[in-house]
């Protein structure tokens, strides 16, 4: 079974997306079930994975309910006030009652405070998770990755999953210190890597599957095939490539491998990472 590990739905407006700029007009529209299905079933995947692109509880309402009247949506990435004791539990109380909840996520990358992952309200936020049994989505810039170790290193009994190799300096062809600071992650054997936005790190308008092969040999040495995911960060790779761009990009780089490695990070990782036997 083939997984889109990464990729996102909303109803544009103006007020509640607002990190949507006049440079990202093609994005200035809704993108709903609908419009996705055509393009998994084009290029053989089964099902996908939708992750949270509001930070509020009515979010994961929303995608939860999207969830419920769509087979292909295989789980749900929500948003859950992680810094609110008094009202987490009572969130992930009434969201986990719906089994398509598999993790949560917070846009760590946009708080002003670099250090944000290690206040004691987030950190017990992320303790708390483990009762759920749910994973947590990592989004970073490579400045984050030496907190985002730290936070990893006092919860080796939960699930992590890196979002967008956390999007190195593609466009510039820098690697380093990129390189050791997520090969240094992917030594927690709790810490997945999804292959997923990159195309919007690169030159958008001038990038060539190749840009990526180097930051692609990086994370499949770190974290080996078994640990990987593929995923398009639809619709927001549209500001770069059309779905089939994007997933061409990681099918190409797997074209050479044995066809188990293909497996596992096309879809069976996915799953394991996120699927049945989490809650």
């Amino acid at each position: 079974m083939k997984i889109d590990a990464h990729q996102h739905f909303w109803i544009y407006n103006s007020a509640e997306y607002g990190w949507i700029d006049e440079s990202m007009k093609v994005l200035k529209r809704d993108y709903l079930p609908a419009d996705l299905l055509p393009e998994l079933k084009k290029y053989g995947f089964e099902g996908s994975v939708v992750v949270q692109a509001r930070q509020t509880p009515e979010e994961t309402r929303w995608l939860l309910k999207l969830a419920g009247g769509h087979d292909f949506i295989k789980g749900v990435v929500g948003w859950v006030g992680l810094c609110s004791e008094s009202s987490l539990r009572r969130e992930l109380d009434e969201f986990c009652k719906n089994p398509k909840l598999v993790g949560v996520r917070h846009v760590v990358h946009d708080e002003p405070d670099d250090n944000f992952m290690l206040r004691d309200d987030f950190l017990k936020g992320i303790s708390i998770l483990k009762d759920y049994s749910l994973t947590y989505d990592l989004l970073l810039f490579p400045r984050h990755l030496a907190v985002a170790e730290k936070v990893i290193s006092m919860f080796p009994g939960q699930k992590f999953g890196l979002d967008h190799i956390s999007k190195p300096f593609i466009k510039d062809h820098i690697v380093n210190p990129w390189k050791e600071d997520v090969t240094r992650l992917a030594q927690y054997p709790n810490v997945w890597c999804k292959l997923s936005g990159m195309v919007t790190e690169a030159d958008i308008n001038n990038w060539k599957p190749e840009d990526f092969f180097p930051y692609l040999d990086i994370v499949f040495k770190a974290f080996g095939p078994g640990r990987l995911m593929i995923g398009s960060d639809w619709p927001v790779c549209r500001l770069a490539g059309e779905y089939g761009d994007v997933i061409g990009i990681v099918n190409g780089y797997l074209s050479g491998m044995p066809s188990e490695a293909r497996d596992k990070v096309l879809g069976r990782n996915c799953l394991e990472f996120y699927g049945p036997g989490n809650r």
